[in-house]
């Protein structure tokens, strides 16, 4: 009896190993096609001017863009001489405490993106976060 045991409890962990080792197969197999996907639609949006649209059943598909070039700003004619700056308005403490869990969240996120773990609840905070921001600096 206590063979069958010990022979059920070698299959489960051998089960459980190869569980392990298939879920960082397929995860690093998405990132890798989620990639190469980012890198197609880019070079496409560059070459003929037009994002890609994914089919139907993807909702929603965001990456960054490499770093873009900035234009050069027109030359003025004539320009005038700089005016004195204003006074510096004192910060809105609301807005220096955001701005710095909106530091913090970016970091997370950062280090989530690294690790391969789930970066959707972050990048909610985030969203929720900004959109604060900009509320209050509207105001």
């Amino acid at each position: 009896m206590s063979d069958v045991i010990s022979d059920y409890q070698k299959w489960k962990q051998q089960g459980e190993d190869l569980r392990v080792q298939a879920k960082q197969a397929m995860e690093a197999r998405f990132r890798t096609l989620l990639t190469e996907a980012a890198q197609i639609s880019e070079e496409y949006r560059a070459d003929f001017g037009a994002a890609l649209k994914p089919p139907p059943t993807i909702t929603s598909f965001r990456y960054k863009t490499g770093v873009k070039a900035k234009k050069p700003a027109p030359k003025k004619a004539a320009a005038a001489p700089p005016a004195a700056p204003a006074p510096a308005a004192k910060p809105n403490p609301k807005v220096a405490s955001l701005q710095k869990r909106l530091m913090t969240a970016k970091k997370k996120l950062d280090d989530a993106k690294s690790a391969g773990a789930p970066t959707r609840p972050i990048e909610d905070k985030i969203y929720e976060m900004e959109d604060d921001l900009r509320l209050l600096t509207q105001a």
